[in-house]
């Protein structure tokens, strides 16, 4: 077993009984079956939240908020079957994945992405959860619907200054320094 604790949260039993079952031979798993639940777990000790958007006495959005206001440092992704709209623009999650997943494989690739996101430095995680958001959309909406939203011409645009602006540093850096601005984990030599 990892030293990783994942949440589980979805307000259909079976879905978050199965969710546990994949991930728990492999990583420490909470299951909660409503919002309220899933807050109860909350902590510096949680690493990854799975959660559904639409559960019942607290939403996964109300959760992830709790998270984002904590400022825990946990990566959230977001199992849902609402399709998503521009309001995902506004959430603080690191990947969205509509429902079904239908594999231990899917999942496990899920919680592989967002262990290694937790590795990368603030602006490395924000150009690929942006980067997410976009899939997200481009994957969900129809093209003309979505060049036509400022909403949407705006990401595209913070997309490309941050990676412009990490290409930038990027070019700065000599290879032994380009692995300390790429992760957290770095310590210098001496």
């Amino acid at each position: 077993m990892t030293n990783h604790t994942i949440l589980v949260a979805d307000d259909e039993r079976p879905i978050a009984d199965l969710y546990t079952r994949w991930l728990g031979e492999e990583y420490d798993v909470y299951t909660a079956y409503d919002g309220v639940e899933a807050m109860e777990y909350l902590d510096d000790t949680l690493d990854i939240a799975l959660l559904d958007r639409d559960m019942p006495r607290a939403s996964g959005d109300d959760v992830l908020n709790t998270i984002r206001d904590r400022k825990l440092d946990c990566r959230v992704g977001m199992i849902t079957a609402v399709e998503p709209n521009f309001d995902v623009l506004e959430l603080g999650y690191d990947d969205y994945v509509v429902k079904p997943i239908n594999s231990p494989d899917q999942l496990h690739g899920i919680v592989s992405t967002l262990i290694q996101r937790a590795t990368y430095s603030t602006d490395v995680q924000r150009l690929l959860t942006l980067s997410s958001k976009r899939a997200t959309l481009e994957t969900r909406m129809e093209r003309e619907e979505l060049e036509s939203r400022d909403e949407y011409r705006e990401l595209v645009s913070k997309i490309q200054s941050l990676k412009t602006s990490l290409s930038t540093t990027l070019d700065e850096l000599d290879n032994t320094d380009l692995q300390g601005e790429l992760t957290e984990s770095y310590v210098p030599s001496e």
